[in-house]
């Protein structure tokens, strides 16, 4: 099993940034590969961006591309998800997530096992 923990949401004016960190517990981390997803009232949840567990190579979504960057610290067995220049559209609670162990990263939510409780984002003038 394993526990997740998001934090760092919160609100911010368009064109702001956060910085959402991910705390895991209960295992290491270092052999999974670990995503960000997002989801808006009314709508699926949406892949924000991944990082693979074997060499930290990271894949964001093209709507997030240039301004979103995914990082993990395994010696904290946290994952980071730093977001720049916020869009009013991003409005979303956040969620971290665990693919299988020494798994590939995945696109899809049911290719994740383990999830955090969420933290809302929100973008507004």
């Amino acid at each position: 099993q394993v526990q997740l923990v998001e934090s760092g949401g919160g609100s911010v004016q368009p064109g702001g940034s956060l910085r959402l960190s991910c705390v895991a517990s209960g295992r290491t981390i270092s052999t999974y590969a670990m995503g960000w997803f997002r989801q808006a009232p009314g709508k699926e949840r949406e892949f924000v961006a991944g990082i693979t567990w074997r060499s930290s190579n990271t894949y964001p979504a093209d709507s997030v591309k240039g301004r979103f960057t995914i990082a993990r610290d395994n010696a904290k067995n946290t994952v980071y998800l730093q977001m720049n220049s916020l869009k009013p559209e991003e409005t979303a609670v956040y969620y971290c997530a665990t693919g299988r162990p020494y798994g590939t990263l995945g696109y899809a939510p049911s290719q994740y096992e383990y999830w955090g409780q969420g933290t809302q984002v929100t973008v507004s003038s």
